[in-house]
């Protein structure tokens, strides 16, 4: 590296060099999220034109490779004439010119879900090979790209019938790796885009699986919310859900929302701009969550409903919400480029005041139905104050006060900073005693746990607090459970799950993140929960030590050392059995170990995966077994 710094220096990245160079800044990054994203860019921009009433009909078509998939519109067809400006045809602008596009202005698209311009240059910029074809005036055009760059000009191809575009492409492998598309994650978005669009339908063609499926909901988001609420176990406190659809004409903005109070214990709220999931939400949900309170506020002191005594929140009066929020916006403000967040500050009011009046009036005219719903705050009130007392007796004080009131079975670390801390949470007592002798007393803390933990998908905070696994936990970590979580009373920077490498140990993680996600979601916002990798096996190849986390690593382990060399391999049936020595060279070591950072990259695939293995409903467990049993060769017994 030089030590000058000149205007030599500065590196000027020319049209699409530098979406190759930095894809982070347009797609999120180049994992299985990113790669993905791609392809919701080309879908937003089919749906767009379904949106403005120029198409009812999009066909994806995920190839055989698993890599190339193609998407059809019976749009109006991508433009192919000259752009004046540029001299180029308007097809090859849109697909190679940052900030081009149709959607800036009041011209071609009223509401659109791609504002910026960039999401069809960004496709072609990060693929191996992209090809469009463009049925338009009675003709049919086509150009190809590789890597972002045409390979020669748009064809016109002859007479052709009908009208729309078609996209296809394939990933570069060089910026994605061996990254595939996902059949289920892919129709599972493209069944969103039916909900929010009543008249449109999708034909999801899977040819890695020789399947086809046709997507239409004529119920629009009232049927999303009910498909949402039975996936979740959600039971309905009022006999139908409150829908309302409204235009603004000072803003332009158009309202769909479907709404319920349910027995679950948390607040869900699925929110759409143009189309698009923004999970971070925005102002259309703030504006959402002040117009049910002010209605709920409402309803209550015009009837003298309320509790003596009790204090309800605005928390308490939204606690067993499912919600459907879509919103059609003119220029939506997104935070980013991959749109997780909506910052238009006139939405907020438009939505606020579009829904206070009509759910009043609702509640008004279904006034049993309204009492149901302040007796269900008013029981989370009461939870809420139940959850508070029982933080308040678990949260650390001082370090020397925390330390009288912690688990007995605990075996705490020495330093009481959360930047160098972590607590490992063992499954079972023989593995708590290696860990504990093979740990870093200064910095590692230790907290055995006894078997399955109570599943806390459904479970109230009065049951889980009755749990002592999971009670041990609130006490140990320090920062309250629930509401009443405070990440920086946290006394552990990381808190890691380090559990059997075989069945019985993923299921017991996949409880303990249940109950993470459901009581302490926090944590995992902060990104503080990890899980730790032990080894499944030891190989000894002549005198070198190799560690495999399964059968599969093991295998290459074994193939590459050759039928030549010596090799021995241990299995171990549990952490137990393993030498503490061992445990912290291959698990317990910051240095060696391997860990997995959970986050949580979209809620909704969270709460729909967590309710299909841990909800009531055993058939979406069974049909996943079904599903993967093909490619299971050995079960653990």
């Amino acid at each position: 590296m030089s030590s000058t710094y000149t205007a030599d220096d500065i590196r000027v990245l020319d049209g699409l060099e530098a979406v190759r160079t930095r894809p982070g800044m347009y797609i999120g990054g180049t994992g299985d999220d990113g790669y993905h994203h791609l392809l919701w860019e080309i879908v937003d921009n089919a749906v767009d034109e379904v949106m403005n009433g120029h198409a009812d009909r999009i066909t994806v078509t995920l190839h055989a490779s698993g890599r190339e998939i193609s998407v059809t519109d019976n749009g109006r067809g991508i433009p192919v004439d000259a752009h004046k400006s540029t001299g180029k045809s308007a097809l090859e602008v849109i697909f190679t010119v940052l900030h081009a596009g149709g959607k800036f202005g009041d011209g071609a698209y009223k509401t659109a879900g791609g504002l910026h311009g960039v999401g069809a240059s960004v496709v072609n910029a990060l693929s191996q090979r992209l090809e469009v074809h463009v049925k338009r005036g009675g003709r049919e055009y086509a150009q190809t790209f590789r890597h972002g760059k045409p390979l020669g000009a748009v064809e016109d191809r002859g007479p052709a019938r009908g009208h729309g575009t078609t996209v296809t492409f394939e990933p570069d492998p060089d910026i994605f790796g061996d990254l595939e598309f996902d059949p289920e994650r892919i129709q599972e978005r493209l069944e969103v885009k039916t909900f929010l669009n009543r008249g449109l339908r999708i034909l999801f063609r899977d040819e890695t699986r020789d399947t086809s499926v046709e997507l239409h909901h004529e119920g629009g988001v009232v049927d999303f919310l009910r498909v949402e609420a039975e996936r979740a176990g959600a039971e309905f406190v009022q006999d139908a859900p409150f829908d309302l659809v409204r235009e603004d004409a000072a803003t332009g903005m158009t309202l769909d929302l479907a709404l319920a109070w349910t027995r679950h214990p948390r607040e869900r709220v699925l929110a759409f701009v143009n189309g698009i999931p923004t999970r971070d939400g925005g102002t259309h949900v703030q504006g959402l969550r002040d117009g049910v309170v002010k209605a709920v506020r409402n309803f209550i002191d015009t009837h003298a409903l309320g509790p003596r005594g009790l204090t309800l929140s605005s928390e308490d009066l939204r606690e067993g919400i499912v919600a459907v929020v879509s919103v059609l916006v003119p220029e939506p403000q997104f935070q980013g480029q991959t749109k997780e967040r909506l910052n238009n500050p006139g939405v907020r009011p438009a939505v606020d005041q579009a829904v206070r009046p009509a759910l009043e009036q609702w509640l008004h005219e279904n006034k049993s139905t309204g009492e149901r719903v302040v007796a269900r705050a008013i029981e989370a009130a009461r939870v809420r104050e139940a959850s508070r007392k029982a933080a308040r007796d678990v949260r650390r004080k001082s370090p020397v006060s925390g330390r009288l009131n912690l688990p007995g079975k605990l075996a705490d670390c020495s330093s009481s900073d959360p930047a160098e801390t972590e607590l490992f949470i063992v499954e079972g007592d023989s593995a708590g005693g290696s860990a504990k002798q093979g740990r870093d007393r200064r910095t590692q803390a230790i907290l055995p746990i006894r078997g399955k933990v109570l599943n806390a998908q459904q479970a109230t905070v009065k049951r889980v607090l009755a749990n002592q696994e999971l009670s041990n936990i609130v006490t140990a970590l320090g920062c309250g459970m629930d509401r009443e979580v405070q990440i920086d009373r946290l006394r552990y920077g990381r808190v890691i799950l380090l559990m059997d490498a075989d069945t019985d140990g993923h299921h017991i993680s996949t409880l303990l993140l249940t109950f993470f996600y459901q009581y302490m979601r926090k944590l995992l916002e902060a990104g503080c929960v990890y899980i730790a990798q032990p080894p499944l096996y030891r190989i000894a190849v002549g005198k070198e030590v190799y560690w495999a986390l399964d059968d599969a690593e093991r295998d290459r382990i074994v193939d590459r050392a050759g039928k030549r060399s010596k090799v021995e391999i241990t299995r171990f049936k549990g952490l137990g059995e393993m030498p503490a020595r061992t445990l912290f060279e291959t698990t317990l070591d910051p240095t060696r170990r391997r860990l997995l950072r959970v986050t949580i990259p979209d809620v909704l695939a969270a709460e729909r995966t967590l309710q299909d293995l841990m909800g009531d409903d055993p058939s979406a467990r069974y049909a996943e077994i079904m599903e993967r049993s093909r490619d299971v060769a050995e079960v653990d017994i």
